[in-house]
């Protein structure tokens, strides 16, 4: 075993593997939702939730890990780590799994039971700490003291993905909607965690010459809205997100401002409530972050009407909401968060029905005048 990275013999077995696992794997699914208050939209969501480890970040793993397994930085028998909150780590459980190497995933110890169970039953071990601004450091020092490898989503995850094509989840939308109404989606919304998915959109409409836009969301303790504002590198906070897998408190190497042509900052608490209502909507439970989406989605659409234009919209259903059933489901812990409002429920069922009246409840910036 070589000490600066695996044989070129295991290396291309694990990459086989990957590459094996991908190719029995079916593209996901593009599930349209009515919008009767904005008419001449359409909306759909791109359903990450039905990949092998069960959300978005399942392509993210992939691709992290082929890129430490090609750039020689994984070594046979060495553990893998990680920082996240809960779906990038469940999704690089899977693949270390895959290719017989141990994972640790480094996380807030506030984390949902459902999310840590996910991980270990994917071989993973979950490392918590209290402070979630440290995770980064503690992930650093438990790869370099284990000789193992700190895969840092949040510095390559914009890297590791090849923006131009090779099925990413841009092209897979554009395959997908070639047969629809307005085959060329008017938007693309996507919130952030890594800000890695979004350069992947904004970097392939812009290869591509579409005219699409993309639009990000942004949760609300998170410094991303504001670094778009004012592209300051240095804006921190000193608490973690509340929307699990979204927001930051600094501002990732992987988040790309300049190819993102607008962004939305929803309240925590109406991201609950878009969740809940979208669950009912269709017939089974989404995450949180699936909640903040649909309302950075309806600002697009309510932007759409306003200029008397018609357009798809595309977004993202990250996750499954049954890993957050003893969380963002729980009424009683909503309440004990402050994320609990009836009335923020009640206006979004409204606004589906017929459209924003009144101010709406998100920032936005980036949107035409």
């Amino acid at each position: 075993m070589s000490q600066t990275g695996g044989s070129r013999s295991w290396v291309a077995e694990c990459v086989r593997q990957i590459e094996a696992d991908f190719q029995r794997s079916a593209d996901t699914h593009l599930i349209p939702l009515p919008l009767p208050g904005f008419p001449g939209v359409d909306l759909y969501f791109k359903d990450e939730s039905i990949h092998p480890s069960g959300s978005l970040k399942h392509r993210l793993a992939r691709s992290l890990f082929l890129y430490a397994l090609c750039n020689g930085w994984l070594k046979e028998g060495a553990p893998v780590v990680e920082s996240s909150s809960g779906s990038t780590a469940v999704s690089e459980a899977y693949f270390a799994r895959l290719l017989g190497l141990p994972f640790i995933a480094v996380m807030p110890a506030t984390v949902s039971e459902a999310k840590r169970q996910a991980i270990e039953f994917q071989g993973g071990r979950c490392h918590l700490v209290d402070d979630p601004t440290q995770v980064y450091a503690e992930a650093a020092r438990l790869a370099r003291e284990g000789g193992g490898h700190y895969l840092d989503q949040f510095t390559y995850a914009e890297r590791a993905t090849d923006w131009r094509g090779n099925n990413n989840i841009a092209e897979s939308i554009f395959h997908q909607m070639a047969r629809e109404r307005h085959p060329v989606p008017a938007w693309l919304v996507c919130s952030a965690g890594t800000g890695g998915t979004l350069a992947t959109l904004g970097r392939y409409v812009r290869y591509g010459r579409h005219a699409t836009r993309v639009c990000g969301a942004d949760a609300e303790r998170s410094v991303f809205f504001d670094h778009y504002l004012s592209r300051d590198r240095g804006l921190t906070l000193d608490c973690g997100s509340r929307i699990e897998g979204i927001g930051r408190p600094r501002v990732e190497a992987s988040f790309l401002p300049d190819v993102i042509d607008a962004m939305v900052k929803v309240p925590d608490t109406w991201s609950v409530a878009a969740m809940r209502v979208l669950s009912e909507r269709l017939g089974r439970r989404v995450g949180p972050s699936t909640g903040t989406n649909l309302l950075a989605s309806l600002a697009c659409a309510r932007q759409l009407v306003a200029q008397g234009q018609g357009g798809a919209i595309v977004t993202l259903l990250c996750d499954s909401g049954e890993r957050y059933r003893d969380s963002y489901f729980d009424a009683a812990w909503c309440e004990r968060q402050g994320l609990h409002d009836p009335a923020a429920e009640a206006r979004v069922r409204a606004a589906l029905a017929s459209g924003w009246s009144g101010e709406a409840p998100w920032r936005q910036a980036g949107f035409l005048a």
